[in-house]
């Protein structure tokens, strides 16, 4: 099973800005909300949707429109994933209004788009209180069948367990947290998998035995391991993600602010397996607390024939 898509979804954001409900579980926010806020994130989202399609990646942008208000919409991969199977995964949100993101036309657009073989709702946990936030709580090893989560508020391991056992996926959990003590809110900030390595700061996991499962798991995948620090981690350099091209070449999406902070030795294992694009986008992290591969739902369901998967790039503004 490939590791990588060539294909995914992004959301223009139309009410970008600091989201006080997401603040308290989320240490890399940080509060700056000016009246230019909204127009600098669009500016930054503008130019990642491109530089994505420059590098051959297919994109499949849709505008987001208030109201309701959606400060964090430019993350759609908290709310959605598209397997290799064409499973869709609905997934429940911790914060009350990040749950608009979850909406009904935007999965009427992918179904329209993509062969859906079978959707997962887990929405309906929010009402007893437990969340799993997507490929931001799951870090999913596609090719080795292997799905990692951390503990945090964000994160309900019943739930992690159930659905990966659904997937067919081998779970492992198990604790991370920043140099402060504080959970780490999401998995997909302190790893990152690749086709060929694996990024991790294997420091915030704390306890020995779960560090040892975890970094056991990554060496029997047979993927190189590239350690960064909790320094590197705070700069989102944990917060990568690569892709395919639709020619097949490989590239490794990642923020200017992580980019600058890794270690020549980190780059040459990385940029050695996949082009290395970063892209700045200073306000999204700082504001929003996080970084590219929280900006990237993947979708690996195989698009529908045409003239469906022909209009696969064209931008979707959808009635609200």
């Amino acid at each position: 099973m490939k590791q990588c898509t060539d294909t995914v979804l992004l959301v223009r954001p139309a009410a970008f800005g600091y989201n006080a409900q997401t603040a308290a579980t989320n240490a890399f926010q940080q509060e700056q909300q000016t009246a230019v806020t909204a127009t600098m994130a669009l500016e930054e989202f503008d130019g990642f949707a491109q530089a994505l399609t420059n590098a051959g990646v297919m994109v499949v942008i849709v505008e987001d429109a208030a109201p309701p208000y959606r400060p964090d919409a430019v993350f759609p991969n908290n709310w959605v994933s598209l397997l290799h199977d064409g499973t869709l995964v609905l997934y429940p949100m911790c914060a009350p209004n990040r749950r608009a993101e979850r909406r009904a036309d935007m999965i009427g657009m992918l179904q329209t788009k993509f062969r859906i073989t079978r959707t997962i709702d887990l929405s309906a946990y929010e009402t007893e209180g437990k969340f799993l936030e997507g490929t931001g709580s799951i870090v999913f090893d596609h090719s080795a069948r292997v799905a990692y989560a951390c503990s945090s508020p964000r994160t309900h391991k019943e739930l992690f367990h159930t659905l990966a056992a659904d997937l067919g996926y081998q779970p492992i959990w198990f604790h991370a947290t920043d140099t402060a003590g504080k959970e780490i809110y999401h998995t997909n900030v302190m790893m990152c998998i690749g086709a060929q390595f694996a990024v991790i700061c294997d420091e915030a996991i704390a306890d020995p035995k779960e560090r040892a499962v975890v970094m056991e798991s990554l060496k029997q995948s047979g993927k190189q391991i590239v350690t960064i620090t909790p320094y590197q981690m705070s700069c989102f350099a944990g917060n990568m993600l690569q892709l395919s091209t639709t020619a097949g070449r490989q590239l490794l999406i990642l923020s200017q602010t992580a980019y600058d902070c890794l270690h020549q030795h980190q780059l040459a294992i990385m940029s050695a397996r996949a082009t290395l694009l970063p892209v700045s986008i200073p306000v999204i992290e700082t504001v929003g607390g996080g970084s590219a591969r929280c900006m990237i739902a993947e979708l690996f369901a195989q698009p529908l024939p045409a003239p469906n998967a022909m209009s696969l790039s064209d931008p979707e503004t959808l009635p609200q």
